[in-house]
């Protein structure tokens, strides 16, 4: 983004990479192998690449990268609703590398590890659920972005498909209340992750 685009974002001048971020809490970057797009605005996968001398290359050398083919056709699209979300240089270069796999509706990415249809902030969003040890964490991206819009009337205004977005949050937070699955938000400043339990009144709520 340019000085102005950074600003507006409420951005940094300049930006951490991730690998450099990652490693300042202890994790190895050359040891990810998997990177995986619930979608592809910027804030969610600014992150694939590093900008050096105006080319991008991959922020993750030896990682193979995961995001819904939908998605990607939807981003070159450009519509001026949601245009300026886009940015090719977070995936194009990794598509035509071979080293991003677009992927068609629910897709295992390794044994336990899904990436599952959730439409409503994007057509062709994904939540991603991880089986391990009897236990299921979900990264709930945009579909929940705040532990607030966990009651489903309340949507965030980015969210292409209102109604949708409505009956994909009421589906997936029903298995995740029902099945007692860990649960991250995206976007939340003060909740990174909580359990979810049904709620009369307002449908779902954080587990106490």
């Amino acid at each position: 983004m340019d000085a102005r685009a950074r600003e507006r974002m409420k951005l940094p001048p300049e930006t951490e990479p991730l690998p450099e971020a990652i490693a300042r809490h202890g994790f190895d970057p050359e040891a990810i192998d998997i990177v995986i797009n619930s979608h592809l605005h910027w804030d969610h996968c600014g992150g694939n690449t590093i900008l050096s001398g105006g080319v991008a290359r991959p922020a993750f050398p030896r990682a193979r990268y995961f995001a819904p083919r939908g998605e990607w056709e939807h981003a070159h699209e450009r519509l001026m609703r949601d245009g300026v979300s886009y940015i090719d240089a977070n995936y194009d270069p990794l598509v035509e590398s071979g080293q991003m796999t677009l992927v068609e509706g629910d897709y295992e990415v390794a044994p336990g590890i899904r990436m599952r249809r959730a439409p409503g902030h994007t057509r062709d969003m994904t939540v991603i659920t991880a089986e391990s040890g009897g236990e299921t964490f979900c990264f709930l991206a945009d579909m929940v972005p705040l532990a607030a819009h966990l009651q489903p009337s309340w949507i965030a205004a980015f969210d292409l498909y209102p109604l949708q977005a409505i009956e994909t949050k009421i589906h997936w937070l029903t298995a995740a209340a029902e099945s007692h699955w860990l649960c991250g938000f995206a976007h939340d400043p003060a909740i990174d992750f909580a359990r979810i339990v049904k709620h009369p009144k307002t449908g779902f709520a954080l587990a106490e």
